[in-house]
């Protein structure tokens, strides 16, 4: 599901320990990748840390950590 929504919720402009639901993507491309690592719409995603100097995010989902460029993050819309 891509959408044109505001981007005022993307993942990337969030602090650590926000949680909450992604809602959609907003690049394509990046939104198969992102499914198939099994963050969907309606996923429940924990944003657990930033790694240092600007890097990737850590994320949790269900029971599993996973590890996104800074790109991916900013594709994610947030509910």
């Amino acid at each position: 599901m891509v959408a044109n929504i505001p981007t005022t919720k993307r993942l990337s402009d969030l602090k650590p320990g926000f949680s909450g639901e992604v809602a959609a993507f907003s690049n394509e491309f990046v939104a198969g990748k992102l499914m198939t690592m099994g963050i969907l719409p309606g996923t429940r995603l924990v944003l657990v840390r930033e790694a240092p100097f600007g890097g990737g995010w850590y994320v949790k989902i269900g029971n599993y950590s996973i590890a996104l460029r800074k790109q991916e993050a900013a594709c994610i819309i947030m509910n």
